[in-house]
C-alpha cells in the first residue's frame, strides 16, 4: 500500500508523526511518505519532507491509496475530490497543538457523515492502519457547491 502524509504547513505535528513511524517500523511492507512541516519527531520507518512543492504534492497524493493528515479542511476536500481514503487526526489545543478544538469538531463532524476514518491517538491510529484495506474513499465531490445549497443560501441572503 502506498500512503501519503499531509501534517500542513503551518505547524509541525509530532505526535501524529511518531504514531505512524511505530506502526511503520512494523510494516515495512507499505512505501510511505509525508510532509512534515518543522517536525521535531524524525521518522525513521519511512521517507519524509519538511515542505513540498506543489508538483511533488500532487504526485504522492495521486499515486497513494491511502491519505492520512490532520483534520484539515484542504487536505479533506482534496481527499473527496480525488476519491481518496482518508484517516485524520485532530490537532488538539490541550496538547498545544493548535489554538483551539475546530479540527476536533471537523475530524467528529466528517466522521459521522462518512467522509473520513477519524483517529484521537496513536493507539487508534495503529488500529485504522491495521484494517486500512476496509477503510473505503467517501462518494466524490465535485468542485462547485450542489444546487440545493446555492438555492438555500440565496434563500438566507434574501431574507437578511
Amino acid at each position: 500500500m502506498k500512503i501519503f502524509i499531509v501534517v500542513g504547513t503551518q505547524e509541525p505535528f509530532d505526535r501524529m508523526i511518531k504514531a505512524i513511524d511505530e506502526w511503520a517500523a512494523m510494516h515495512p511492507e507499505h512505501f510511505i511518505f509525508a510532509q512534515v512541516s518543522k517536525s521535531k519527531y524524525q521518522p525513521k520507518a519511512f521517507k519524509f519532507t519538511d515542505f513540498i512543492t506543489p508538483e511533488l504534492f500532487d504526485l504522492r497524493f495521486n499515486e497513494a491509496d491511502l491519505i492520512i493528515s490532520h483534520a484539515g479542511m484542504g487536505t479533506i476536500i482534496s481527499a473527496l475530490a480525488n476519491g481518496k481514503p482518508i484517516i485524520v487526526m485532530p490537532r488538539l489545543a490541550a496538547n498545544h497543538e493548535h489554538r483551539n478544538d475546530h479540527q476536533l469538531a471537523t475530524a467528529k463532524s466528517f466522521e459521522k457523515l462518512g467522509f473520513v476514518k477519524a483517529v484521537y491517538n496513536g493507539q487508534d491510529m495503529h488500529e485504522a492502519l491495521d484494517s486500512a484495506q476496509n477503510i473505503k474513499a467517501a462518494e466524490t465531490i465535485g468542485p462547485y457547491a450542489s444546487p440545493e445549497l446555492i438555492k438555500t443560501i440565496r434563500i438566507f441572503i434574501g431574507n437578511k
